[in-house]
């Protein structure tokens, strides 16, 4: 009887679904063929450019941060000892290859995208 039960639930499952599809097909027009000049719908989150370009300042910042704890440290400052300097140092270089392995990616997409055939 279990066996029923589990496709019966199933089947409900399945006709919640299509119907979720028919409602969001219905609101937005033809999901299936969309017209390809139709310019889409502008998002009202950040653009890719303002996310990308903030992540770019960031490790800007903590790097200029580094740089600065480096020079106190150098001019000897006895608020900065070398265990800040070389986490300061570490955070950077994480900071930085995080930026540069998500750069990577990008031109690997872009050129994937762009072997594409039309």
């Amino acid at each position: 009887m279990t066996g029923r039960t589990d496709v019966n639930s199933l089947l409900l499952e399945m006709r919640a679904m299509k119907l979720q599809s028919q409602a969001f097909g219905g609101l937005n027009g033809d999901v299936a063929h969309p017209n390809p000049l139709q310019r889409p719908q502008q998002s009202n989150g950040p653009s890719f450019t303002d996310v990308m370009s903030q992540a770019v300042n960031k490790v800007n910042d903590v790097q200029h941060a580094t740089g600065d704890i480096h020079k106190a440290y150098l001019h000897g400052d006895p608020n900065v000892d070398v265990t800040d300097v070389m986490i300061a140092s570490q955070k950077a270089g994480i900071a930085f290859q995080s930026l540069l392995q998500v750069r990577n990616k990008l031109v690997e997409s872009y050129r994937e995208i762009m072997s594409m055939p039309l």
